[in-house]
């Protein structure tokens, strides 16, 4: 079986996030706290990082626009499939994905997930809503792999159905 790797928010991009965001919009970062003041974010998950946000750390939430980053850098053309969201960074330098820790970020069994799959071109061919099941990184290896079988899937998206929330993207590896 394939083990698929989630990937955080690019660094150039975190690094040009931390200033403004995709919406134009400059950065405001605050103290996560316990009691959810100025935004309860303690416990969601920090982009960059792929971790949960403990209080006491400097966050930030911002817009985020992944699809078209990766246009960006790919030379692709979403066009309308272009979409832009909220999504939590730590507002500094915080450090790779916690290897200790699971391999996919917010695996609560239950939680409703959307597995979207994008062509070469940045357009969407396909989806599925997932639940998160017990065996919850058995569940998402299934799900991304079923979005690879197909050859024109260029990568994956992982989104929250709750508030539409970009979580983390899976790109197709190519051997050679």
């Amino acid at each position: 079986m394939t083990t698929y790797i989630p990937l955080p928010i690019p660094l150039t991009a975190l690094r040009e996030l931390r200033d403004t965001d995709d919406a134009g919009r400059l950065v405001e970062p605050y103290t996560a706290r316990e009691d959810g003041v100025p935004v309860d974010c303690v416990g969601s998950l920090a982009r960059c990082c792929l971790r949960g946000i403990r209080a006491g750390e400097k966050v930030a939430l911002v817009s985020y626009a992944p699809l078209r980053r990766w246009a960006a850098e790919t030379g692709a053309g979403p066009g309308a499939y272009d979409e832009q969201g909220p999504v939590f960074i730590h507002a500094e330098e915080c450090g790779e994905p916690d290897g200790d820790g699971p391999r996919y970020p917010v695996t609560r069994p239950g939680a409703l997930r959307m597995v979207r799959r994008y062509n070469a071109e940045g357009q969407i061919i396909g989806g599925r809503l997932l639940e998160v099941p017990e065996e919850a990184e058995a569940g998402l290896d299934a799900a991304v792999g079923e979005a690879f079988v197909d050859p024109e899937v260029a990568l994956v998206h992982v989104r929250a159905v709750e508030y539409g929330c970009f979580l983390f993207e899976v790109r197709r590896h190519r051997a050679g």
